[in-house]
């Protein structure tokens, strides 16, 4: 059952991402496509993540191509929450609930509809991110605080990365200041009070 569908333009790079985001009886499951412009390269990137009903990943696949370069991985987590990245078993990932796509704001919603955090309550999160370009699979701390109903406060990176995300009621991703923000028909309903 599809549960929301949604586009974002991204605004570091010329590009688009549409995803959305469907209810099965096993969990849930992001099936996304973006196509962007980075390094002078034209990208095409599909992915499909699945996680169990509370939000933990469970497998992730990205297709696609960048420039000329056929890109295919896959990542596994198995149910004692060993991380395996096309088939090698990665312990340095151990202690990361999280799939973090770098090419993606999608994947902020999966912390915060695990974490259901109260306004005004944090928590430290360790993701598998994976960073474009490159797509070598690498633990990343972060940390999430809630702001208000719709706002979420990112931080990556000891707080060297710090952004304000509005979220919709599902806890997707509706702007993400600097890097991707709804087209302009969706930007006049998502700016509207709060």
């Amino acid at each position: 059952m599809i549960k929301q569908s949604t586009i974002w333009r991204r605004l570091d790079y010329p590009g688009f991402e549409a995803a959305r985001l469907e209810l099965g009886s096993d969990g849930w499951s992001f099936r996304g496509t973006a196509v962007f412009h980075i390094d002078l390269k034209p990208c095409r990137l599909d992915y499909v993540i699945q996680c169990d009903l509370k939000w933990h990943t469970e497998s992730v696949t990205i297709d696609g191509w960048m420039g000329t370069e056929i890109v295919r991985h896959e990542i596994k987590v198995d149910p004692r929450g060993r991380w395996y990245f096309d088939g090698a078993e990665r312990p340095d990932l151990d202690g990361c609930v999280d799939i973090d796509l770098g090419f993606s704001p999608s994947t902020n919603t999966l912390p915060i509809r695990r974490l259901n955090l109260g306004i005004g309550d944090s928590s430290p999160v360790r993701a598998a991110w994976v960073p474009v370009p490159g797509f070598e699979l690498r633990p990343l701390e972060q940390v999430y605080r809630r702001l208000g109903v719709s706002r979420y406060r990112y931080e990556s990176s000891g707080g060297a990365f710090v952004v304000d995300l509005q979220v919709d009621q599902e806890g997707m991703v509706i702007e993400y200041p600097g890097f991707w923000e709804p087209p302009r028909a969706e930007r006049k309903a998502a700016n509207a009070p709060i």
